[in-house]
């Protein structure tokens, strides 16, 4: 296992380095170092000691806050060098929408839309995720050298554990997500939601271990926005710490999603501010990476609360 590398030519890695020890509290810096928490991935042990900055690259046409953007290889290559550049420790790519009512890509076109940005996003010194359902797009992107791979299913597609599982060290996340984007909020029916996404999401990781990948490679996800109603989603984030006791590390997606158009009555391009509130409060809660496409605005704003030494990421239960 090779601990946070330095690529040929690129300054040491953003995600290996803490906040600057005048920046914090010294009693929560001797607190944050007292307990380990990585994520360890195909080139990089990601450390999670405090919040990291997972940035949005959306090689798509059609998804729900910037589809089309960044559609040209080209374009969405500038885009990520972007995304590094405010501060983003991780890239996650996705080249498939899974907005609510999006429908399914083939492989190849999904494929196609993929391999020329990745190739090179692999070259920018960060951890790269991509984000995909389909065990043949996740086994080419690992064999292109991809970090992380970020499953809406959880890896439940028949074949995509055994993927994951033959691949020495990438990393995965872990999503929860009833039924496919295009029918997904046709199944908001839950007794608890904390409840069964927490289930749900304890099966899973379960399942993944069992089937041969370590603990240390693996991240969770609740969905937030994927099965869930506005009133669901808020309940995960103020009830986020039973999820933490699952004993991995927590991603969380709040980025313009329309539960915060619909607490704030604003339109998707109009969500800046509460979409950073949203990533700070998850961070609060103890999320451990933070998924935006406002990378610049939410690195920002953790520097922020950390200078106060108001935020750091607790450590995953082990129980």
């Amino acid at each position: 296992m090779r601990d946070n590398p330095r690529p040929a030519g690129q300054a040491s890695w953003r995600a290996a380095a803490a906040p600057p020890v005048n920046s914090l509290d010294a009693r929560l810096i001797g607190r944050l170092r007292s307990f380990d928490v990585y994520w360890h991935t195909t080139r990089f042990r990601i450390d999670l000691r405090w919040p990291r900055v997972m940035g949005i690259v959306n090689v798509t046409p059609d998804s729900f806050s910037d589809g089309g953007l960044h559609a040209d290889a080209s374009r969405a290559c500038r885009h990520a060098e972007r995304l590094v550049a405010d501060g983003a420790d991780v890239l996650d790519i996705g080249a498939e929408s899974t907005r609510p009512g999006a429908p399914e890509v083939p492989v190849e076109e999904e494929w196609s839309r993929l391999e020329a940005v990745l190739r090179e996003a692999v070259k920018l010194g960060v951890p790269v995720s991509v984000d995909t359902w389909k065990p043949a797009v996740m086994q080419r992107a690992l064999d292109l050298g991809a970090d992380i791979i970020n499953d809406v299913h959880a890896l439940s597609t028949p074949g995509a554990e055994a993927v994951v599982a033959a691949h020495p060290d990438c990393g995965v996340c872990l999503m929860h997500m009833r039924g496919v984007p295009a029918d997904m909020q046709q199944h908001t029916a839950y007794g608890d939601v904390v409840s069964d996404v927490r289930g749900y999401l304890a099966d899973r990781l379960a399942a993944v271990q069992q089937a041969g990948v370590g603990a240390d490679r693996i991240v969770l996800d609740p969905g937030i926005g994927f099965g869930k109603t506005v009133e669901q989603n808020f309940a995960l984030l103020r009830r986020q710490q039973e999820l933490a006791d699952l004993g991995r590390p927590l991603l969380l997606g709040w980025s313009r999603k329309s539960s915060l158009g619909a607490v704030t009555g604003r339109p998707v391009h109009e969500r800046l501010a509460a979409s950073v509130a949203a990533a700070v409060a998850a961070a609060c809660q103890g999320a451990h990476l933070l998924r935006v496409h406002d990378v610049g605005a939410t690195v920002d704003a953790l520097r922020v609360w950390q200078a106060a030494g108001l935020l750091s990421s607790p450590p995953v239960s082990t129980a």
